[in-house]
């Protein structure tokens, strides 16, 4: 028996779109039958279409009769709620928001209209992208929780909601739920995607990033979104190296890679720490040249400059808005703000001075390299909802703005997913999708949530 469509993969889904197995408003159609069984339990979306969006399916499909091409053409996808869909909530996890409607859409979701895709809708966020959670429950066991901020977007594409969803990181937030949900999560190089229409956290490490079930669904969502726009100054120009294809093709060779236990190692969980040993024999069998390194000294201050700019930059994005509606924000923000204001100016430069000089220090240490390895959380998802999980396992990484992306990779003791990171240079982007999907291939990993 075939399997349901919203069991559908980007790829594949696009692939039997193509070959006119099944249309879009089937697919699409299948999805919402499918959420209204299981999104009572997972609790993924903070806003979510439904005839409205069946309209939108069935115009994919007259488009796709009609010769039009599109590289996501009929394909749902869903938005973490922070970023703007035009007439359309954004509440961005927090009753202070509750009535924001936006005039415009912001940059990635024009671009996910152009490329022809479905907005099925807004799916859950920690508030304010930041720490509180939201109301979603990890797929694989809803007593856990599915990571943050964008726990929606993580949730809904493993348990079979959507083939693909969008997200942020401002420090592990597509990385972190990625892992707990047991799905790829893809951070591309800072800069190439556009953050206009998106909240404002950290000017200067706010990320956007996508969830899917492989690595070539990522490569394919995030290929339609990169490209410079003027309304977002620090989206890369065409005349940047920026990769003009991310659909990772076959490596003709196995990968060289750097095992690399990085300076919060220690709190990896004994469960992570012996998958991430299983994972890196796995892929010297298959050839691979996995040799093990330490990063530079330098990297241990890591955590602290990435810390200083965060919280800096962070109170000055909501210090207005705490000083309206400080009794409605959470303790968590408030003591953010709070703390970032003490922060000063010399310190935050010194900080940002810092991070330059680390983004050299791992140029120069990747230059030997096709990736480095390393876990993407401390283990399973927490058996908690009163938080999402630590970010350590992601901080350098981001504070650098180079691509990051998480396999899922074996599952716990609690029989939950664990991952595996892989980090590449700044703008090689499309090596590093290649050496993931070759990753991937190795490990194999097929499991899905329970009810799944």
């Amino acid at each position: 028996m075939p399997e349901a469509l919203h069991h559908l993969g980007v790829k594949d889904a696009l692939q039997g779109l193509r070959e006119d197995r099944f249309t879009s408003e089937a697919l699409t159609r299948d999805c919402l039958t499918h959420i209204s069984r299981l999104d009572p339990k997972i609790q993924a979306w903070a806003w979510l279409k439904s005839e409205a969006v069946l309209e939108t399916a069935r115009s994919a499909d007259h488009h796709r009769r009609a010769g039009k091409q599109g590289a996501l053409l009929g394909v749902p996808v869903a938005i973490k709620d922070i970023i703007d869909i035009r007439d359309v909530p954004t509440r961005m996890g927090s009753k202070v928001f509750e009535d924001y409607l936006p005039t415009l859409s912001a940059r990635v979701v024009h671009r996910l209209e152009e490329a022809g895709a479905v907005l099925l809708g807004k799916t859950v966020t920690a508030e304010l992208a930041y720490f509180a959670p939201g109301k979603t429950r990890n797929p694989w066991n809803p007593a856990h929780t599915p990571g943050g901020s964008p726990s929606g977007s993580a949730a809904a594409v493993a348990a079979r909601f959507v083939p693909a969803a969008l997200g942020t990181q401002t420090n592990g937030s597509v990385i972190r739920p990625a892992a707990f949900c047991g799905v790829v999560g893809y951070k591309p190089s800072a800069g190439l995607i556009s953050r206009s229409g998106i909240l404002k956290f950290s000017q200067t490490l706010d990320q956007v990033g996508v969830f899917a079930r492989g690595v070539a669904d990522a490569a394919v969502v995030a290929g339609a979104l990169i490209g410079h726009t003027p309304d977002d100054p620090d989206s890369l120009s065409d005349f940047a190296l920026v990769p003009k294809e991310l659909d990772p093709r076959p490596l003709f060779q196995p990968p060289r890679l750097a095992a690399v236990r990085s300076p919060a190692w220690h709190l990896a969980d004994a469960d992570q720490q012996e998958n991430f040993a299983r994972n890196v024999t796995a892929l010297r069998k298959a050839g691979a040249a996995v040799e093990a390194a330490v990063l530079p000294d330098a990297f241990l201050q890591g955590h602290d400059v990435h810390r200083t700019i965060m919280y800096y930059e962070g109170a000055r994005s909501f210090a207005a808005l705490q000083s309206q509606h400080r009794e409605s924000l959470s303790a968590e923000l408030n003591r953010l703000i709070d703390e970032g204001k003490k922060i000063s100016e010399a310190s935050y430069y010194a900080a940002l001075e810092s991070r330059t000089r680390l983004q050299g220090e791992l140029n120069d240490f990747l230059r030997r390299y096709d990736a480095l390895l390393t876990p993407p959380a401390r283990g399973e998802a927490p058996a908690t909802l009163e938080h999402t999980g630590d970010p350590v396992f992601c901080t350098i990484w981001t504070l650098c703005g180079v691509p990051a992306l998480t396999l899922p990779s074996g599952l716990g003791a609690h029989g939950l997913p664990l991952g595996l990171q892989l980090v590449g240079g700044y703008l090689q982007d499309a090596r590093l999708l290649q050496v993931a999907l070759w990753c991937e291939n190795v490990i194999g990993f097929q499991g899905r949530p329970p009810e799944l």
